[in-house]
């Protein structure tokens, strides 16, 4: 065996993990020299270099992952009870108390920031299905284990209310009266304000159910008039009770104006509720207030409400700002968020040029995967020539994964067709499969008639 033989099956023995160099020794005869033999002895130590290397790598993907899937089974929890309290909301204002109950003793059950909320709405719930009992019991849950909520004091007014409604007969027509009043109000606003604004203001600090306030409270945003938005920004700086308050930041939101804004900017500076703050962003998205969602993006401390801040940022439209956002952050996490929030704009241009150039590998495959995700011709053409130029395996493979979320079977049939590596075209035939389409059908027959 020639010297050249020998150091090349020394090297592949090497890259495989095994004592290559050892089994040459019977080989080399006579013809083996001194400095071939040597590197035989030490290809045992190179393999496992090598395959610490590589466990060294994996284990820090490993770790990296389990990160990310502790902080998307986070958000994705939040979302959880975002929704539990949405629906939970809905059914009480559609009169289904029962299904009410039932979302807000989940939500209770979860143990989350709203579990004060929670216990009040189920307590509101049980009452209206005339569960007076249970309803002061759930009362009492609350209070002890929340005496600071701001939902206590809701939650006496309530409690008197039951006690002082035992044994009387529901009244069916409280709703319509309720109803009526509204739009008496309603009427009174368009026609004389300065008569109507006190009324409402009435009706919040009031026992009316919480549609019937809540309804009061749109009233009194679209009224515009000085005091009925020094009213709403009351509301909105938390002096009402909570469901009140992320009512009247949102309609903040929805109508507008440098007074609303200065507003919003307020309650985001001095509340402590990350609920709150959360329903402030949102609303600077509905008003596209570009400068105050960076604003936030770039100062929050915590990672959640900044992560909020940048969503809504890319829903907005504001590349400009993500991009001195990205180009000033070091967290991998939060650059990840930002490539994502790239997508949520449509700004492709930005996402090529991080696929592209971006050093950390997991920042680039966060970048070809939206790539897949926005679509798009300039999308593609820079997934190809990435696919082309690239020599990573994993980062191939998550362009192929581009291909398939944006559909492109045509590109998945071209790298079937052409790409050396087997483990390759079998990931592409495989997204090809999903697919479905005419082009990965007429492929899939192809490869049958072979």
């Amino acid at each position: 065996m020639n010297g050249r033989m020998t150091e090349r099956l020394v090297k592949i023995g090497a890259r495989l993990g095994i004592a290559a160099g050892l089994l040459l020794f019977p080989m080399m005869g006579g013809g083996a020299t001194a400095a071939t033999q040597a590197e035989a002895l030490q290809a045992p130590a190179e393999a496992n270099r090598y395959v610490e290397n590589d466990a060294a790598r994996e284990a820090e993907q490993d770790a990296r992952d389990r990160e990310q899937a502790k902080k998307e089974a986070n958000a994705d929890r939040q979302d959880r009870m975002q929704d539990l309290y949405d629906t939970g909301r809905e059914a009480l204002d559609d009169g289904q108390y029962g299904q009410a109950a039932k979302k807000f003793q989940e939500l209770a059950q979860m143990n989350g920031s709203q579990k004060d909320a929670a216990l009040y709405w189920l307590a509101y719930a049980e009452n209206k299905q005339g569960k007076r009992d249970a309803a002061l019991s759930t009362i009492g849950d609350l209070k002890k284990a929340y005496p600071q909520s701001r939902w206590t004091k809701d939650a006496d007014a309530l409690a008197m209310e039951i006690r002082q409604n035992s044994g009387t007969k529901p009244n069916p027509d409280a709703v319509g009266d309720e109803e009526l009043k509204l739009l008496a109000l309603q009427g009174l606003m368009n026609s004389d304000p300065s008569k109507a604004v006190p009324l409402i203001e009435k009706v919040l600090n009031g026992s009316a159910s919480p549609a019937v306030k809540s309804k009061a409270l749109f009233v009194l945003a679209q009224s515009g008039t000085p005091q009925a938005s020094d009213i709403l920004g009351r509301v909105a700086l938390g002096k009402s009770n909570p469901e009140l308050q992320r009512k009247a930041v949102e309609y903040l939101g929805i109508f507008g104006g440098e007074h609303s804004e200065k507003t919003l900017a307020e309650v985001y500076n001095t509340t402590t509720d990350e609920g709150i703050k959360r329903a402030v962003l949102k609303s600077y998205m509905i008003s596209g207030n570009k400068q105050n969602l960076f604003n936030a993006a770039e100062s929050e401390k915590n990672e959640e409400l900044k992560r909020e801040a940048i969503k809504q940022l890319g829903l907005v439209g504001g590349e400009s700002e993500l991009e001195q956002l990205y180009n000033a952050e070091s967290s991998v996490e939060v650059r990840r968020e930002i490539l994502q929030a790239f997508f949520l704009a449509g700004d492709s241009r930005r996402l090529v040029q991080a696929a592209k150039t971006e050093k950390d590998p997991e920042l680039r495959r966060a970048a070809i995967k939206n790539l897949g995700l926005v679509g798009g011709h300039e999308a593609s053409d820079a997934l190809q020539l990435i696919y082309q130029k690239e020599t990573d395996r994993s980062l191939k493979e998550e362009v192929l994964n581009a291909y398939f979320l944006e559909g492109n079977s045509a590109a998945l049939v071209a790298i079937a067709k052409s790409e050396k590596d087997p483990e390759l075209r079998k990931k592409a035939v495989e997204k090809l499969s999903l697919i479905g389409d005419k082009t990965a059908t007429d492929y899939m027959m192809e490869i049958l008639q072979k």
